[in-house]
């Protein structure tokens, strides 16, 4: 028997392993095995088909089956193929993406000294040292090496090792996920008999009183007594080790050591998991709908009996949210289950409160920013008896097991996050969440105010269903939006720093009124460039194209492509001049200058920087919510859907820098960006006020955000469209081109976009050099590929992976990488 795998690699097909004997009857299509791959790596493959045609090359065996029962089900298989198929990669690196860690297991080199190495001449410092820190024992890996001995690169000095002799390299295969164990305690059957007990009890209360304290704390912990009588060890009620350690106050673990030496005590470990286990079964009860919104939920109905997908176009503080969870509930009613998406990880602390109170521990939370060993049981629970009837989560959460899939919602769907952009896969959790439910038979809805153009295209031409809901919760007016003219301010030199007077006015009168405001900035840091003001030379990135951003907390410039960090320079290295300065306005700075102009305010800030854990962005949204914070500043985190009852003034302090990106979407984004956040004013009871801060009032786009005229929006954006050919006109494909040396990734990228149009002819554009033109010392350029709708994308997608097998099997281009972003 042989068995076809995929591997966690970026590689093309399945590999084909021989089954050993003793595996046979066990193994099955979407189970986990442990295979050997080239000449000492291990790693976890999923099992695609079973069969018994010999391949005609010789093949190694499965080392261990990790499941008894699959833990990938066939919709997800065929899933992860239309990914790999649609995105143009590899079904290895859809894998790569779509399990936890802790559920593939792989080898990691580590490196051991030679005990019968003779060295025959003198070893170089760096190597004396990498040999003086093995010579402690016990292996190290590459990465502990290279923090224990502080060189710059410690692979080079490895590799001279291992040729010569002096250490060699084992794998050893490291299992990430360790179930979490709960140590507890239990009595011996010896005393299960009641006279025995009566003794013992006698035996050490006279001559050991912390034993005989912690028997008889055991004894109560254990509700133990009708057990006993009935000679039954089930019935006792489970104690842990902590439990009775604590339940004896200043009991040392001697005493309990004694009882385990004696035999009275036993000890084991239980598997517990690390989920809320608790059994809250929540109120199923939902607020009562408006009339809007009972037309609404009606007509998303009706629409689904004549298509799958129907989009929701409702309006800021519309109640969305409220006809969402009453379409769950009629889902859950049927038996079928619900995955609920969202964009930011930020957006999942509030629903996730509103949906427990109503459905209780029926729902799961699934991102990234939960410890990998929560996913793990989170992707376990799924495969459960009992899984999950609601899972909450963002774009990864598509990957997770659904056995009776009913609703897939896609809340805020115009967002961008839901596109993954590095690494591969490329997808967009949208489109992908489409087909999961087609593959399902659900039903989908699509959640947003400011629609992507893409979606309301699809409902123009009669692919998706249709349902506005124009007017907001109890009829609360939407914001006003006053635009002020920053460079007239500017002109007259009225502007202090970000804020005009207009912006400062307003912010101090919701302060006295015990108001809160928002204040979006989409930078982070404390300012985005720093410049010697003498010479101008501008810090920049050494691995990317990039200036550095200064953060003044850290007191470092930072790349915010690479992650590198430098120290601030004291002079400038291009004229010695002590005189470099900061400029431009980052969230750090905005706060800083917040608490400057109103020291009386307590100020907050969501950004990146300061949300990089899941109890981090809890801990600001909590102190918000409960008005424990006046002012928050954050970027686009504070656009998406957060609903706060006592916020009245939103301040949009740089419009410009939204409207002005070199991409064909950037007038589409930018509406929905400042709609977004304007939307976060006046959501109870009360009108808002919105301050839009821009040097081009003429804007198109200015005016219509002022005017929430999205349909105007998306006329003159899909005129423009239809002009220079781009989607939902055409399919757009990026083919990327990445290599150390400029000159090669220049040469690569002609003969790529010469070949691509013998092939695809006038739909090649390129090749370009992108904004960004090296990330991590790697050059980029791009070729594009319009591709028309009708056109037969497989067809397509082998020519391409055709031209990229030619051109990288020719040696001077075999370290470069191709790859494609679609769509």
């Amino acid at each position: 028997m042989y068995a076809d795998v995929v591997l966690p690699l970026p590689l093309d097909g399945v590999y084909t392993y021989n089954i050993p004997a003793d595996l046979e009857l066990n193994v099955q299509v979407g189970c986990r095995v442990l295979v050997p791959f080239g000449t000492r790596k291990v790693y976890t493959a999923i099992v695609m088909r079973l069969h018994n045609v010999k391949p005609d090359y010789a093949t190694k065996d499965i080392l261990e089956l990790l499941d008894q029962t699959p833990i990938l089900l066939p919709d997800q298989l065929k899933l992860w193929q239309w990914i790999a198929d649609y995105y143009l990669c590899s079904i290895g690196e859809v894998y790569k993406a779509a399990l936890p860690s802790g559920l593939k297991l792989e080898s990691e080199s580590v490196v051991e000294s030679n005990m019968d190495f003779e060295a025959e001449h003198p070893l170089k410092p760096s190597e004396q040292l990498v040999m003086d820190v093995l010579s402690e024992g016990n292996g190290k890996k590459i990465g502990e090496l290279q923090r224990s001995t502080d060189l710059q690169n410690v692979l080079p000095v490895v590799r001279r090792l291992l040729d010569m002799g002096a250490v060699v390299i084992k794998e050893e295969v490291r299992r990430l996920y360790k179930p979490r164990l709960l140590h507890c305690v239990r009595l011996s059957e010896d005393f299960f008999d009641e006279t025995k007990l009566v003794q013992l009890y006698d035996t050490l209360e006279k001559r050991s009183p912390k034993q005989f304290e912690l028997l008889q704390a055991y004894l109560t912990l254990s509700e133990a007594a009708f057990a006993i009588k009935m000679q039954n060890r089930v019935l006792l009620k489970e104690v842990s080790k902590s439990q009775l350690m604590q339940a004896v106050a200043g009991s040392p673990l001697s005493a309990f050591n004694a009882l385990r030496t004696k035999g009275i005590f036993e000890t084991y470990d239980r598997q517990v998991g690390r989920l809320d286990s608790s059994d809250m079964e929540g109120e199923i009860f939902l607020h009562a709908l408006s009339d809007a919104q009972t037309q609404a939920l009606e007509s998303i109905r009706e629409e689904w009996t004549r298509r799958p997908v129907c989009l929701l176009h409702g309006v800021t503080s519309s109640g969305k949210t409220e006809v969402y969870t009453h379409l769950i509930k009629q889902t859950l009613d049927q038996g079928k289950q619900v995955l609920y998406l969202l964009p930011e990880i930020v957006l999942t602390t509030q629903l996730t409160e509103r949906l427990k109170r109503i459905f209780g521990n029926r729902l799961g939370v699934y991102h990234s920013r939960y410890p990998d060993a929560e996913r793990v049981e989170v992707y376990q629970k799924m495969l459960s008896e009992k899984p999950y009837d609601i899972l909450l989560g963002v774009r990864s959460s598509i990957f997770l097991p659904f056995k009776n899939l009913g609703l897939v919602i896609i809340d805020e769907e115009h967002e961008q996050s839901f596109k993954q952009k590095d690494p591969a896969p490329r997808y967009h959790a949208r489109n992908a969440a489409i087909m999961l439910a087609h593959q399902s038979g659900a039903k989908v809805l699509l959640g947003s105010a400011t629609p992507c153009l893409e979606s309301y295209y699809n409902v123009q031409s009669g692919k998706y269903g249709f349902v506005a809901l124009k007017t907001r919760f109890q009829n609360v007016q939407l914001p006003r939006i006053e635009v002020v003219d920053v460079k007239e301010l500017q002109r007259k030199r009225l502007m202090k720093g970000p804020f005009s007077p207009q912006l400062l006015e307003t912010i101090q009168a919701a302060l006295e009124q015990r108001q809160q405001v928002i204040l979006f900035q989409n930078r982070r840091g404390y300012a985005p460039t720093v410049e010697c003001d003498v010479c101008g030379w501008v810090p920049r990135c050494q691995n990317c194209d990039v200036s550095l951003t200064y953060h003044k907390n850290t007191h470092q410039l930072a790349c915010h492509y690479c992650g590198s960090v430098y120290p601030v320079p004291a002079q400038c290295p291009n004229c010695e001049e002590a005189n470099i300065k900061s400029h431009g306005y980052g969230t750090e700075r905005i706060e800083d200058l917040i608490k400057e102009y109103f020291p009386q305010a307590r100020v907050a800030r969501m950004d990146l920087d300061t949300t990089r854990s899941r109890l981090n962005y809890e801990q600001i949204l909590h102190d918000f919510q409960q008005g424990e914070t006046d002012i928050l500043v954050g970027t686009q985190m504070v656009t998406k859907g957060l609903d706060f009852d006592r916020v009245s003034v939103v301040g949009i302090l740089n419009a410009d820098t939204m409207l002005n990106q070199p991409d064909f979407r950037s007038y589409e984004r930018a509406f929905q960006m400042m709609a977004q956040v304007a939307g976060r004013a006046g959501r109870r009871n009360q009108q808002g006020l919105v301050i839009l801060q821009t040097r081009d009032v003429e804007s198109p786009v200015v005016r219509q955000v002022v005017e929430n005229d999205y349909e105007s929006l998306f006329r003159e954006q899909m005129q423009e469209r239809e002009l220079f050919n781009f989607p939902p006109h055409c399919r757009l494909i990026y083919v990327y081109v990445k290599h150390r040396n400029e000159h090669v990734v220049e040469k690569l990228s002609h003969e790529l976009a010469t070949i691509m149009r013998q092939v695809f002819a006038h739909r090649v554009m390129g090749p370009d050099t992108p904004f960004v033109s090296r990330v991590q010392l790697m050059y980029i350029r791009k070729v594009v590929l319009k591709m028309e709708l009708s056109a037969p994308m497989n067809e397509a997608r082998e020519r391409l992976l055709q031209i990229q097998r030619y051109l990288l099997s020719q040696p001077q281009y075999h370290s470069a990488q191709v790859y494609y972003d679609v769509e």
